[in-house]
């Protein structure tokens, strides 16, 4: 069996009657009929999340005891009639497997047979880092195996008990995610083949707080699913079909769901150890795979680990505000807001770049270029501009240069840097050409910095030259460095 989170907002309209809010029970449109209907049939009927949705087929009594079934399960007036606090519960953010059941574990009472589950993550968000989609997820079982004789390990490859991912749409257990703002999770009790899997919808914006979807109480929710707990009526029980926010910070698994889970699995010994910890650093590669329970095979170059103390940048720009790291075909996009730092597919937020070898904003136009090998691109926002790709000699490069190593507009004297091997270039983006005397050497010009640049960017006045896994803070008008430290400490580790 399995179960889902859904998420969705509505307006509860309310009148006042006899001195206190009552439902609105005016005639409701065949939207919302139709959408009871199907709410109804999916999570108070006998047909189950796991098999293929179905029309509505009973009669008008019969849909109205239903109805009335669903609002005493949620302590709302058995009318039977679709009012407007009936809608509002279906509309909640819920998990999504049946809520009438005759226990509180699946029926038959599924279980583990064993004290050691393993578990593995084979495809990652990129809203989160993998590091903390590993601690998160550990930290979601732990709840489990801080009451249990359980005890929960992370593999790096193979077949685990509970095979994890994120995905969007249709990913191959017969049960497809819709969008964005739909079913966040889902879940299969314990078993053979799917049994325990989890997966999370990669449309959702996975976060560690109250925004977005948390993905703590949504993977401890789900876990309980994966151990063999349905729903409870409990309104505080993390398994209570509906999600809400709650501070997560020190959250222990609420009275209900550890009496539901030991019930399957019995009373953990003050001497057990739990095993359930995030992964050390390096974390492996990613590796994606097309089904669940198949051997990965190497798809793509792995995933870069932000905080490896060798970390390299192939690019660092501006952006907006907030300060873009590129590296093999990702970046990291750092904000000073809360969310802190992010990870995508370069890809995926500029459609045909792929990778990159350098970088700039071009603050004055709103315009971001991309360079690789020997073509540039132009940006304004997410949208490419008409007429790119270019050719790197349109800026005035000699054609003994195929590419450029790193780039940075230095807004306090409305230049453009490029570096190409030990010398760079100076280029005015108002006169579109390069200034006389370029190019010169890095070593010579700005002086403390080295003799190559692989990545550039200026940021509240100083400038930033890497090379390799360390960088350089630069005053550029008194040409002199000011400290070195490693590219890895911009990235909160």
């Amino acid at each position: 069996m399995e179960a889902a989170l859904t998420l969705k907002a509505v307006m509860i309209v309310m009148v006042v009657a006899h001195g206190g809010a009552v439902p609105i029970t005016a005639p409701r449109s065949e939207a919302e009929v139709s959408k009871a209907q199907d709410y109804l049939s999916r999570f108070f009927s006998d047909v189950g999340v796991s098999a293929p949705k179905t029309v509505w087929r009973s009669s008008l009594d019969s849909y109205e005891d239903t109805l009335k079934k669903m609002q005493e399960f949620f302590g709302l007036e058995a009318t039977g009639q679709l009012d407007s606090n009936s809608l509002e519960v279906m509309n909640r953010p819920r998990c999504g497997f049946t809520d009438v059941l005759r226990y509180s574990h699946f029926a038959g009472g599924p279980k583990w047979d064993k004290t050691v589950i393993t578990y593995r993550v084979t495809e990652y968000t990129p809203d989160l880092t993998q590091r903390e989609v590993d601690a998160t997820l550990a930290k979601a079982l732990k709840l489990y195996s801080d009451v249990t004789p359980l005890d929960f390990k992370q593999i790096d490859s193979g077949t685990a008990d509970i095979m994890i991912k994120f995905s969007s749409r249709d990913h191959g257990d017969f049960s497809p995610f819709d969008g964005p703002q739909g079913v966040l999770a889902h879940a299969f009790s314990p078993g053979q083949g799917l049994g325990g899997d989890t997966h999370f919808d990669e449309d959702e914006v996975w976060t560690l707080s109250a925004q977005g979807s948390n993905l703590f109480l949504v993977a401890a929710h789900e876990f309980g699913h994966a151990m063999g707990l349905s729903h409870s009526k409990l309104q505080t029980a993390l398994m209570f079909p509906t999600y809400q926010y709650v501070n997560t910070d020190g959250y222990t698994l609420p009275e209900d769901d550890v009496q539901g889970v030991q019930a399957l699995y019995g009373v953990r010994s003050t001497t057990d150890q739990v095993t359930a910890e995030p992964k050390p650093d390096p974390l492996p590669p990613l590796r994606p795979v097309p089904k669940p329970h198949d051997e990965p095979e190497p798809t793509s170059a792995p995933v870069p680990d932000r905080c490896d103390a060798g970390l390299t940048f192939d690019a660092v720009t501006t952006i907006q505000g907030n300060l873009y790291f590129f590296k093999d075909g990702y970046c990291w996009r750092k904000t000073s807001s809360w969310d802190g730092i992010s990870m995508k597919p370069i890809q995926s937020v500029w459609a045909g770049i792929s990778k990159v070898d350098a970088a700039y904003e071009y603050k004055r136009d709103n315009t971001v270029f991309f360079f690789k090998g020997d073509q540039y691109w132009g940006f304004t926002g997410n949208t490419a501009l008409p007429g790119y790709p270019k050719h790197i000699r349109d800026l005035g490069f000699p054609s003994t240069i195929d590419g450029v190593d790193a780039a940075v507009h230095v807004s306090f004297i409305s230049r453009t840097f490029f570096f190409a091997g030990n010398r760079f270039w100076s280029y005015n983006e108002r006169r579109g050409k390069m200034d006389r005397g370029y190019p010169k050497f890095i070593h010579r010009d700005l002086p403390g910095i080295g003799f190559r640049v692989d990545a550039a960017f200026e940021n509240r006045g100083y400038l930033y030259f890497s090379f390799g896994p360390s960088q350089t803070e630069y005053h550029y008008v008194r040409r002199r460095d000011i400290r070195s430290f490693l590219n890895n400490e911009w990235m909160d580790c």
